[in-house]
């Protein structure tokens, strides 16, 4: 019985003495291929992180080129007076990011209050403009400016509230009703010499 408990006791000595002489010799090769890998995962993630900034960086540009051409176009047509009321919305949305301004958004449409235009000017104000393409021969009427001027500011939170025509002018009612609402207007005439630079934007 005493032979056979240390002929185990000795079995086990062995065992564990070739379990730690294995690990001396494999354990250096354990660590030195996990440095390898770490550094190989290392640096496929750094080049899955630069190619992922690369095409989005590009897609950006592409949309900036895209949305420039837009912009030309439309500009084009403005100065030909050959745009749809829609057109128009993102001709006026045009100049506002040729000046300097960020955030531009069309929203006109069915629902939208009022609100044709929104953009931030450069100096932070909140600009909310209403397009009305009409026929150079027409005024705009105090209706249309008061329904602007009903929302402009307590639904649309605008620091400057304008609306924008191609019409010739607008009514004696409307401006008077835009001098006390502080409502801006353009029409056919300051808007051309806004979209030529020889005049001021609605936020100036």
């Amino acid at each position: 019985m005493r032979r056979r408990r240390r002929s185990r006791g000795s079995d086990g000595l062995a065992f564990v003495f070739m379990v730690a002489v294995a690990a001396l010799v494999v354990a250096p090769r354990v660590v030195d291929a996990a440095r390898r890998n770490i550094a190989l995962l290392s640096t496929l993630a750094v080049a899955a992180l630069v190619v992922a900034v690369l095409s989005a960086v590009l897609v950006v540009r592409r949309r900036r080129r895209l949305r420039d051409r837009d912009d030309a176009r439309v500009l084009v047509a403005l100065r030909q007076n050959t745009l749809t009321p829609r057109e128009f919305e993102e001709a006026l949305a045009a100049l506002c990011r040729r000046d300097g301004c960020v955030d531009v958004r069309v929203v006109g449409g069915a629902g939208d209050l009022g609100a044709d235009v929104l953009a931030r000017a450069p100096d932070g104000r909140r600009i909310v403009l209403q397009a009305k393409r009409y026929r150079n021969d027409r005024s705009v009427g105090s209706q249309d400016v008061q329904r602007f001027g009903g929302t402009a500011r307590t639904i649309h939170g605008a620091d400057v509230a304008a609306v924008v025509t191609t019409a010739q002018g607008f009514t004696p009612h409307a401006r008077a009703y835009a001098a006390k609402a502080d409502i801006h207007l353009m029409a056919a005439k300051a808007l051309a010499a806004w979209e030529s630079r020889t005049g001021p934007a609605p936020w100036t």
